[in-house]
């Protein structure tokens, strides 16, 4: 016969709780949501201060100089608040002046630190400090969207890593010193994850890597299995399957980090048939084939001026996304002019620019001609105001049309009107459809689903557009 405690001497354990902070891109994003679902799944309570907290977590960045100050200070101020502070992401793999652990030098009493996509040297260091309660099955994880963990964005959107990593050695790069060589996911893996997405109510899928048209290389291509089908761990046979999967669920799929290869001329006719979103974020970096050559950058060698015309002659509504650097060590003004026209003629419809800057680590720095910051700046001033004059002609051309817009806020049922994004606009770096009050008065928006719209104007980088 089995016992049963009374009331009186019952004693309600304590959930442990962990403050947890996220730096840095979308590929870092998605290991600290790797990290939450399994320390939701463990049963620690988690949050975003440092208030109450048992130990914090520190998700970091180490790309860029700024974004290693951002990523000391806040663990700086995690220690200042709380004192118990975990180290995990890029600046945990980086060396310091002293030839040590660049954080174990600039705060020596965090309780451990590991580099990027680490997540069971997290949880090992999270049991050693604070021991977990329990160890249920992840679907039983609340807000979760089974297989696929728990998420930061918002429900309607997710973003869907696809590989670890990178082959290449850009000269102004230190990422696969932190990160490593290629790791592509197992293809099966990477699509029930986008089905478990979506069956939770993800209405757009946005494809990470950091070379998204490499997916595949290091293992050779070799075939998997999803669904009991054989599928090639290659980008064209995911990037289709996919499609297929977000279909009957009418949602989005976002392809991010695209190399502009020959291959990947095979994903343009996808898009033109509806299959996947016609966009492309293609990181170009510059098009003068010399500063390329300086960059190491891959498919250096490409006419990617005669390669975006016929990508759009097969897909007329291809909207593209790039990133470039001006002031590149040895970049020659002709060699900036060259760029400037590059952005003129190829109608790169959003494009951000940043001056370069020296990364600790970075073969570039020993290349000769390093320019003054000042005209680094300088440089990139005068990118941005030529890309953004393009970009505003190309937004212009689309006043009149009828586009369908995801709604991402709507207050009071959209009556007051909302804001949404187009196709051509990814969420957080490109613009936004600005909706107003609908006209009908039985027209309503709801956040996460999608609406059609007429475009009526141009404000800047955004589009105003009215429900219909």
């Amino acid at each position: 016969m089995s016992e049963v405690a009374s009331p009186d001497r019952t004693i309600e354990p304590t959930t442990p709780k962990i403050g947890f902070v996220s730096l840095g891109c979308p590929k870092a994003l998605t290991d600290s949501e790797l990290i939450l679902t399994q320390l939701s799944a463990e049963g620690y309570q988690t949050s975003k201060t440092f208030e109450g907290a048992d130990l914090v977590i520190v998700n970091t960045c180490g790309f860029i100089d700024d974004a290693v100050k951002e990523s000391l200070d806040t663990i700086g101020e995690a220690l200042a608040e709380n004192g118990r502070v975990i180290v995990t992401g890029c600046l945990g793999a980086k060396t310091g002046e002293q030839g040590g652990n660049l954080v174990r030098e600039m705060h020596p009493s965090v309780l451990a630190v590991t580099g990027p996509h680490a997540t069971q040297e997290v949880m090992d260091a999270v049991h050693a400090n604070l021991p977990k309660p329990h160890d249920p099955f992840i679907d039983l994880v609340p807000q979760a969207f089974g297989v696929a963990g728990l998420k930061l964005t918002p429900r309607h959107y997710a973003y869907l890593k696809i590989s670890e990593g990178c082959n290449h050695r850009c000269t102004f790069c230190i990422i696969p010193s932190m990160r490593g060589d290629l790791v592509s996911r197992p293809v099966g893996d990477v699509l029930s994850e986008a089905k478990a997405l979506f069956e939770g109510g993800v209405k757009e899928l946005l494809v990470i890597s950091q070379d998204t048209s490499a997916y595949g290389v290091d293992v050779k291509y070799r075939t998997g299995f999803w669904d009991g089908k054989p599928v090639k761990t290659r980008m064209l046979e995911l990037v289709r399957t996919l499609g297929e999967i977000a279909a009957p669920y009418g949602a989005w799929v976002r392809l991010h980090y695209v190399y502009p290869y020959p291959s990947v001329d095979e994903i343009i006719p996808l898009m033109a048939e509806g299959k996947v979103l016609p966009y492309l974020d293609v990181p170009l970096q510059h098009s003068h084939p010399d500063v390329l050559r300086r960059m190491k950058r891959p498919a250096s060698g490409e006419k990617n001026l005669e390669r975006l015309a016929r990508w759009r002659e097969v897909c007329p509504e291809l909207v593209v996304r790039s990133t470039f650097i001006a002031g590149f060590p040895g970049e020659t003004e002709a060699e900036f002019e060259h760029l400037l026209d590059f952005i003129r003629e190829a109608e790169i419809d959003r494009a951000g620019c940043f001056a370069y800057s020296p990364v600790a680590g970075a073969a570039a720095n020993d290349i000769p001609g390093m320019l003054p910051e000042a005209e680094r700046e300088a440089r990139r001033a005068r990118f941005m105001e030529v890309a953004e004059a393009v970009s505003i002609a190309k937004l212009q051309r689309r006043i009149g049309a009828t586009m369908q817009v995801l709604v991402d806020s709507a207050p009071a049922m959209g009556r007051k009107g909302g804001v949404g994004r187009s196709y051509a606009d990814a969420p957080e770096i490109d613009g936004t459809v600005r909706l107003l009050p609908p006209e009908k008065i039985s027209k309503t928006l709801k956040v996460g689903e999608f609406t059609r719209a007429r475009i009526v104007g141009a404000e800047g980088h955004d589009l105003i557009a009215l429900p219909i």
